[in-house]
């Protein structure tokens, strides 16, 4: 963990950088509060150790700023001052300091301070990854991992809106497995899931890190391609065609041979189209091409 020292005295901040490196923390020090409000803004500050009053802007403003803010991360601010006045305490506090130290510093409660510290610092982590997860838990299919319908039509709306801004087309893909009811009935819906989650995987792994892969219901999945024309999509599906079809699906039940038909539009040849415009051309592709055979990429507007 880095902590900041903030402090305009240099023996004292000598002192205090040497023991917190003793101590087995990574610092970062500023001699004024300018300094220090840089450093934090720098991003990778977890616990900042301030001085009330230093040249610039004062500790208690730093906090002001820090709270106001609202970095991605929670800083933990441990507030030095010779002031002792109850009064000074609650402003600080107030202010948005965590803990306040009199000076001058008695090193060992200092360093029992900086564990409190670090571990609120940890707990906030900790709590932040959880709801990170339980969000990402909550956007996701249950069944394939891929996004759910709901988030994959943002992303879709989100890149159409980024896409008009700096001029650059947005193509979706309709897939829809082929016969997909016979290989339930076939081989039993346990199968059907498997192949399912095969073929998602095999989706994933054929685009690009930034695409968008999306269950749009049943059997059928939507990709979203930024920065995508449609002649460049449709060799995108056709990619994607030949994974899955390329090898069958080890089931419990057997080896199934798995293909799918995609449609392919593109807010290239349409560039006013919305993401529900956009989504009914890669439809009308995909029908296109299953009423042709299916195993096929179709291109549409």
């Amino acid at each position: 963990m880095k902590i900041l020292i903030a402090e305009d005295d240099p023996v004292s901040r000598r002192l205090l950088e040497k023991n917190i490196s003793e101590w087995g923390y990574d610092g970062a020090v500023a001699g004024n509060g300018d300094e220090a409000l840089a450093t934090l803004r720098g991003g990778d500050i977890r616990l900042a150790i301030l001085d009330w009053m230093m040249p610039g802007i004062n500790g208690i403003e730093i906090c002001r700023f820090v709270r106001q803010d609202g970095g991605p991360k929670y800083v933990y601010i441990i507030m030095l001052t010779s002031r002792d006045r109850r009064q000074d305490i609650v402003e600080g506090l107030e202010a948005g300091a965590d803990d306040y130290m009199a000076k001058p510093v008695n090193l060992l409660e200092l360093r029992a301070r900086i564990q409190t510290g670090r571990r609120v610092v940890e707990l906030e982590d900790k709590l932040l990854e959880s709801n990170r997860k339980l969000k990402d838990l909550a956007s996701r299919d249950n069944l394939t991992s891929l996004w759910n319908r709901a988030n994959a039509f943002l992303f879709l709306e989100e890149d159409l809106a980024r896409g008009r801004r700096e001029s650059h087309p947005v193509s979706a893909i309709m897939i829809d497995i082929d016969n997909f009811k016979r290989i339930n009935d076939a081989y039993g819906h346990l199968a059907g899931d498997v192949a399912l989650i095969e073929i998602a995987k095999r989706l994933e792994r054929g685009v690009r890190p930034y695409d968008k892969v999306g269950r749009y219901g049943g059997d059928e999945m939507l990709i979203v391609l930024p920065g995508c024309g449609l002649e460049d999509a449709a060799a995108i599906g056709e990619r994607l065609r030949k994974s899955i079809s390329r090898t069958k699906v080890r089931t419990p039940a057997g080896d199934v041979e798995v293909t799918v038909t995609l449609g392919c539009s593109s807010s290239e040849l349409a560039p006013d189209a919305t993401a529900e415009t956009l989504v009914q051309a890669s439809d009308a592709a995909l029908y296109k091409g299953k009423s042709l055979g299916r195993n096929r990429v179709v291109a549409g507007a």
